[in-house]
């Protein structure tokens, strides 16, 4: 059997979660079996698409026109038939749904992988009643976690049974020490300072306010520590507000948008990721890859990937309390930290390690294309 030529269809490759599974998988793949490519439904492509492209993989970008773009089905179509396309690869429900009914019919098979809900999670009878139909003619479907895959069964209408757990999986991040010293010197963080923090964009779902509250109260507790925030976003100007009613200016480092927060998650003592609805994150596996005790709330994929006691503490949703009582134990108790960043490495490289999300998706193909 010759390569197996899978093109991954998608909104864009902006900087996001499902962008970045789509990069590690054609980064990671053997060259020699997997032929890859990736189909932008949306404008502008985004970073990624440019780093992509300067390493040689092929993008082709269509632009989706308002409403249900019937013409989208035929470009989609044309392409996959012209390039031979033996795998069309649909992340999120949107490309899963113009992909499905472009591949039906032709020879290329169908894998829908679902990267993630909304919150508060819906759905509506429409679909409800088209996804089964769609499912038919779906050669596989994937889910980013235990807590996706029921959601799907829940909210879309899907057979459970038919639907595959495969979970993100990125490269161990490469960190140099001289960076991260000369980082926590502009930062002004001692080394004796308590370095928590978070990477994630400024959204109401990541829940930034009670983190915030959580963290004064670890503040009154007595620790001393401060906090980084890295990200950008839409709740930027709530959250500064919220940090001078606090009376957290001195304490709080709000960096902006880091193309790469690599060795600005070195500096964190513990990682924290305080979401109202997640599916997989992919900074929280990063944190892991470098050994990094987690606090995150109990969240979508959140308790499928730090075990309690573990690598890390799972604490309550939107429960200010328990977060920062999930972050003085770990800060009060060396042993444990030390750990559970022991158990955050080991774990990552188990389950979340670029190389296992890469060859459970390459036998995937294979079996769907015997």
């Amino acid at each position: 059997m010759g390569k197996i030529k899978v093109a991954h269809l998608t909104f864009d490759m902006r900087i996001g979660g499902t962008e970045q599974v789509i990069k590690s998988l054609i980064e990671n793949a053997d060259p020699h079996q997997l032929d890859m490519s990736i189909l932008c439904i949306e404008t502008p492509l985004g970073p990624f698409a440019d780093d992509l492209i300067s390493s040689g993989t092929s993008i082709t970008s269509f632009t989706r026109s308002p409403g249900f773009d019937r013409n989208l089905i035929k470009k989609i179509r044309s392409h996959i038939k012209e390039h031979n396309i033996t795998v069309l690869h649909c992340h999120q429900y949107t490309p899963w749904v113009y992909g499905v009914l472009a591949a039906f019919a032709t020879a290329t098979k169908v894998v829908f992988t679902e990267h993630g809900r909304f919150y508060p999670d819906s759905s509506n009878w429409k679909r409800k009643l088209i996804n089964p139909l769609l499912h038919k003619i779906t050669a596989a479907t994937t889910a980013i976690s235990s807590a996706t895959k029921d959601a799907l069964a829940t909210h879309e209408n899907l057979p459970i049974k038919d639907i595959q757990v495969i979970y993100n999986g990125i490269s161990s991040l490469v960190i140099d020490q001289n960076q991260v010293t000369q980082l926590r010197k502009s930062l002004d963080i001692s080394e004796k300072t308590l370095c928590l923090g978070t990477v994630a964009r400024l959204d109401p779902i990541k829940n930034h306010s009670m983190m915030l509250k959580a963290f004064r109260q670890v503040l009154d507790s007595g620790i001393d520590a401060k906090l980084l925030i890295v990200g950008d976003g839409e709740m930027r100007d709530d959250i500064e507000v919220l940090i001078k009613t606090l009376s957290l200016s001195q304490q709080v480092i709000m960096t902006g948008y880091q193309a790469k927060p690599h060795h600005h998650l070195a500096l964190m003592d513990i990682y924290l990721l305080s979401s109202l609805s997640e599916g997989t994150s992919m900074t929280l596996l990063e944190a892991m890859s470098i050994g990094k005790p987690c606090v995150v709330t109990d969240a979508g994929g959140n308790p499928e990937i730090i075990k309690h006691g573990i690598n890390g503490l799972v604490t309550p949703n939107d429960n200010a309390n328990a977060f920062a009582n999930g972050i003085v134990i770990i800060a009060t108790d060396t042993s444990s930290k030390e750990s559970m960043a022991k158990k955050a490495y080991q774990i990552f490289e188990e389950k979340f390690s670029a190389t296992s999300m890469v060859a459970q998706f390459h036998s995937l193909y294979k079996k769907i294309t015997l």
